[in-house]
């Protein structure tokens, strides 16, 4: 959440997020993510960048909620999460002026031993494919197809390349502007998270946008994403077959966008 300045709510199962959405009030944008799978929603952590009001409160109580993170929540709210008794509400400051994204660190165990890393943060996610940014790796991100995303096809490749960092891998994400549409994790071989994200999408993806977390090694999993209707890919690259790749993204239509680095959370 840290990553959105407009209003944003994710829902999150087993450490993958299942719905993740942006709107104009944060009730809405709640709904929406929660709506992108609601099978798997039932019983998931509820995470928001905005101060919770009641109506957000009386959305996320309509169903089973395990616990909710937002940086404050106001009275009338705090009511409405009284009524029951066993949601867990975690008030953290998600506020980028609160986070230093530069300190943060990841810790695995492994044997009496742990490993240290550094938070994958998505850098170009504020300002993305912008070479005139802050970031140095946004220089990387290049359109490699003959045909250019769209205005609305960016804004979409923008919140899927963005929640792919944060879907265990293989990770396959479809979505639209302001939310996700589907999502494909944790899979064995990548054109079987395109498969797991198309069974599991509740709204039809024709026109939608495809982020993968790791490049595509053969052009399976790109001609999957066409069959299911995306019209635009963004994918890190640097795979041995990646002209072979863009090639049926050619053929299918899809603008297609290199990012020049992966993301691949384990």
């Amino acid at each position: 959440m840290i990553e959105f300045d407009e209003p944003a709510a994710v829902v999150v199962k087993h450490m993958n997020p299942c719905g993740v959405a942006t709107a104009a009030s944060l009730s809405e944008a709640y709904v929406m993510a929660r709506e992108v799978d609601p099978l798997s929603a039932f019983g998931g952590i509820v995470g928001v960048n905005r101060p919770l009001d009641r109506d957000t409160a009386t959305a996320i109580t309509s169903t089973f909620i395990e616990a909710v993170v937002a940086p404050e929540a106001d009275a009338e709210a705090r009511a409405v999460f009284a009524t029951k008794k066993n949601l867990r509400l975690v008030l953290a400051d998600c506020a980028p002026a609160a986070a230093d994204l530069r300190l943060t660190r990841e810790v695995r165990s492994i044997l009496g031993a742990v490993l240290v890393q550094e938070y994958d943060r998505v850098a170009e996610a504020a300002s993305p494919w912008d070479a005139s940014a802050a970031s140095p790796d946004q220089s990387d991100f290049r359109v490699v197809t003959a045909r250019q995303p769209t205005d609305e096809e960016w804004a979409a490749l923008r919140l899927a390349w963005r929640v792919s960092a944060h879907v265990k891998s293989n990770a396959v994400v479809f979505a639209v502007a302001d939310r996700l549409a589907a999502i494909g994790a944790g899979q064995m071989s990548r054109v079987d998270a395109v498969k797991v994200a198309t069974m599991k999408a509740t709204t039809d993806l024709s026109g939608t946008a495809a982020a993968s977390d790791a490049f595509f090694p053969f052009r399976d999993g790109l001609d999957a994403i066409a069959a299911a209707g995306a019209t635009a890919v963004a994918q890190p690259g640097g795979s041995v077959r990646d002209e072979e790749v863009i090639v049926a993204a050619n053929e299918h239509g899809i603008a297609m966008v290199f990012t020049g680095r992966r993301h691949f959370r384990h």
